[in-house]
């Protein structure tokens, strides 16, 4: 089988996760570096085995590039987006694709311009348990959903650099309190419900010193469910689910996984008290998500099935209602 060559714009942390995930994946495996900084990249190159280096543009330019993993600072997102599919490639972007719903769009008629796969990075979303999750909802065996509840939160260890400079749309709410808003619009897709309906009820929130939003919580109305969650970047919070229906309860501890390894399971409480413990394999998520991107490639699709574009609009729109509720 021939692998689908990657090219990783963005030479920080992420973009390290990401790269050595890589080679635990089926489809592909990394073949260049981009970075604004030649030097960054030619480091994180020789770090990681890529034969080419570049700047973002003469890295997009190649012919030999199949895909294009974006890691750089959130609000350059958009404009990668744009600038890889216009140069014929598949796009795997970190969260959050767009700061706010209009970038959001932008990148995804792009994608349907091109015609190629555009995909939001929620890692968690892709293997064995977000498959298991998802089958648990839309088989109904959970009755009719009530209430979510979620959160994730940590502590940053300087409050300084990106996540608390508003210039490059750092906080709480966009880097970490999107996987909480992307589980709640997941539930309500799985159970059938109208996305356009969610709306953000009511919010709180702290604003640091800088300028950005250090904590927050928010409750969404589902309609005929609730969604309480929370996020925050200076202090530890559970990485916990819990999705409550009238039959049954599905608490997952450790809902997000890791960079490294996806969940590996969850305990589901029927209402008579009984517990079904669910375990399944785990995987590299990041090598999983790259791959589900090569097979939409490889089939002609601009979606893929774990997280589809009525989903990231729908997260993006709900960040922008949370975002607006605590400023």
């Amino acid at each position: 089988m021939t692998h689908a060559r990657w090219a990783i714009l963005g030479a920080g942390t992420i973009s390290g996760d990401f790269a050595r995930a890589l080679p635990e994946s089926e489809l592909g495996r990394l073949h260049a570096v981009g970075a604004r900084d030649a030097s960054r990249a030619e480091e994180f190159a020789a770090a990681h085995g890529a034969a080419a280096v570049g700047t973002y543009d003469e890295v997009l330019e190649r012919e030999d590039i199949d895909a294009v993993y974006i890691g750089t600072v959130h609000t350059t997102h958009t404009d990668l987006v744009q600038r890889a599919l216009e140069a014929g490639k598949a796009v795997l972007c970190e969260k959050p694709l767009g700061v706010d719903p209009m970038q959001t769009d932008a990148a995804m008629a792009a994608a349907r311009a091109a015609g190629l796969p555009l995909v939001e990075a929620f890692k968690y979303r892709f293997g064995p348990f977000a498959d298991a999750m998802r089958e648990v909802v839309e088989s109904g065996r959970l009755g009719e959903i009530v209430d979510v509840e979620s959160s994730i939160g940590f502590t940053a260890a300087t409050r300084t650099g990106r996540l608390f400079d508003p210039a490059t749309a750092g906080g709480a709410i966009l880097d970490a309190g999107c996987y909480p808003v992307s589980l709640v619009v997941g539930v309500a897709a799985w159970s059938g419900r109208d996305l356009d309906a969610l709306t953000v009820q009511a919010a709180a929130g702290t604003i640091g010193e800088t300028g950005v939003d250090e904590s927050a919580a928010a409750s969404i109305d589902l309609g005929g469910a609730s969604a309480n969650i929370r996020t925050a970047i200076v202090h530890d919070l559970p990485r916990l689910a819990r999705i409550v229906g009238r039959a049954a309860a599905l608490e997952v501890p450790n809902v997000w996984g890791s960079r490294t390894e996806s969940t590996a399971g969850a305990t589901l409480i029927l209402t008579d008290g009984t517990r079904e413990e669910i375990e399944v394999p785990t995987v590299q998520p990041m090598a999983a998500e790259a791959d589900a991107v090569i097979r939409a490639l490889r089939d002609g699709r601009t979606e893929v099935p774990e997280m589809p574009w009525a989903q990231t609009r729908t997260v993006a729109r709900l960040l922008a209602e949370w975002r607006a509720a605590i400023d």
